[in-house]
């Protein structure tokens, strides 16, 4: 696994987080990393599911957070259930 930073395409601009993961299958694809933060590394194991990122070309697979070596998201409040974050204390 390589994690590194991907351009959008036109008109978009940021630099988005991606992988270059290895599948149980021998596949090597490219998988976006959703969420503000991540905990990747080199020999992460991670789980992926489909699903592509319009403006990232090549990456057809959006790695699940909150599952094997990949955090959650913290402060996570809306849509908690994508990113793996827990529900948060009542004040």
């Amino acid at each position: 696994m390589q994690v590194k930073t991907m351009t959008p395409s036109k008109p978009n601009s940021a630099l988005r987080k991606v992988a270059r993961v290895r599948l149980t299958n021998g596949h090597e694809v490219t998988a976006y990393i959703p969420g503000e933060g991540h905990n990747l590394q080199e020999h992460s194991i991670v789980l992926v599911r489909g699903g592509r990122r319009k403006d990232l070309v090549g990456v057809r697979y959006i790695i699940v957070r909150g599952m094997l070596d990949t955090a959650g998201v913290d402060a996570r409040r809306n849509a908690r259930s994508r990113y793996g974050a827990k529900r948060p204390k009542e004040a």
